[in-house]
């Protein structure tokens, strides 16, 4: 089964392999290549394992029966029974094992190969078209003048092609927050999950469903404007910000993002967000989007209506949910974890850190 789930794609990991030689002879090594790697590697096997969790909680809050605090009594008997399989019968465990490791590596070969969502899961290095393009390249002329103060504040994600997302995940916002002097940014990146549609049955339930957040830093070279070098999950590359849509008052109030990672010219990530100041969107609105984004020239990079997710928001956003999963997340303190690492992380970045 392994050798089979291989196999499937065995061209595409043949490339990949390759492209990975090739970035080593470019003269990329040490840690240079290795964080790049990992960047690579952590959010592959990330969707990996986000799918069946996703999964395994429709099925607890779809099981029937009478309930164990708050745990179906027919999902309790069916655990006990697997596991119980799992413990005493070494050929089940081994061909569980087998068949977990083969879904695997057919997942990520089909991220590699293109044959599952290009939205959120497009592994392939320089897919489409070859390494970074320029600043210069993919700037609109809505740029001119660009005030990275006016940037400040939350923007609605309305759409993206980003393997560093999860299409699971709904009312994504960035809440960006500048240093007092405009050469700093903290990218405060909040996501509840799973969402309604991904989950219908137990969306409400999970211990992220009234939010989470992570974050990204940033320099801003003025002299460069619209170039932000970010950083995240052990890596650094340029989030270009290459256009801007503006208010009566000159307020901004839409933008495209690209984010390109090369090492040794080849591309590893590419992640284009389309962002506005409101949690509404037309159909209208976001083909205006696209269309601005296909002028700009990255539409080969992902930016087309075919290779984007569009994100979900909830009618009411300010609304937490109350419920005995939520109760049960409470008492273990997953919120006020989540609540403290949110609180540190801006403390730090406003002390400097």
């Amino acid at each position: 089964a392994v050798v089979r789930g291989g196999a499937a794609h065995a061209p595409a990991f043949a490339t990949f392999a390759s492209q990975w030689s090739a970035i080593g002879a470019a003269g990329v090594h040490g840690e240079e290549f290795w964080s790049a790697f990992r960047f690579w590697a952590f959010f592959a096997i990330g969707h990996v394992l986000i799918k069946p969790a996703v999964w395994i909680g429709e099925v607890l809050h779809t099981s029937p029966g009478p309930l164990v605090g708050v745990f179906p009594l027919s999902f309790l008997a069916a655990n006990a029974i697997v596991l119980g399989l799992l413990a005493i019968q070494p050929k089940i465990r081994s061909a569980v094992s087998v068949l977990a490791l083969a879904s695997a590596i057919n997942f990520v070969g089909s991220g590699l190969d293109g044959t599952v969502n290009n939205a959120d899961y497009n592994l392939a290095l320089d897919d489409g078209v070859k390494g970074c393009p320029a600043y210069e390249q993919v700037r609109m002329p809505s740029m001119d003048g660009f005030d990275i103060s006016k940037y400040d504040g939350r923007w609605y994600e309305h759409a993206f092609h980003d393997w560093t997302q999860f299409s699971e995940v709904y009312d994504t916002t960035f809440d960006i927050q500048l240093s007092g002097d405009g050469t700093r940014w903290l990218d405060d990146f909040g996501v509840r999950g799973p969402s309604p549609t991904a989950a219908p049955a137990s969306w409400d339930k999970s211990p992220v469903a009234n939010g989470a957040h992570y974050f990204l830093t940033a320099k801003y070279d003025k002299s460069t404007p619209g170039v932000v070098m970010e950083s995240g999950f052990g890596a650094t590359f340029p989030n270009y910000i290459i256009d801007v849509q503006r208010g009566p008052n000159g307020e901004y109030t839409e933008a495209l993002q690209f984010q390109c990672f090369q090492r040794g010219g080849v591309r590893i990530f590419e992640g284009i967000n389309y962002l506005t100041r409101s949690p509404q969107q037309s159909p209208e609105q976001l083909a205006a989007m696209h269309a601005r984004a296909a002028a700009a020239g990255i539409s080969p990079y992902g930016a087309n209506p075919q290779q984007t997710h569009v994100v979900e928001f909830a009618p009411s956003r300010g609304d937490n949910y109350d419920n005995d999963w939520q109760r049960l997340w409470g008492a273990i303190g997953v919120d006020k974890l989540l609540a403290l690492l949110e609180t540190s992380t801006h403390t730090q970045f406003e002390q400097g850190e």
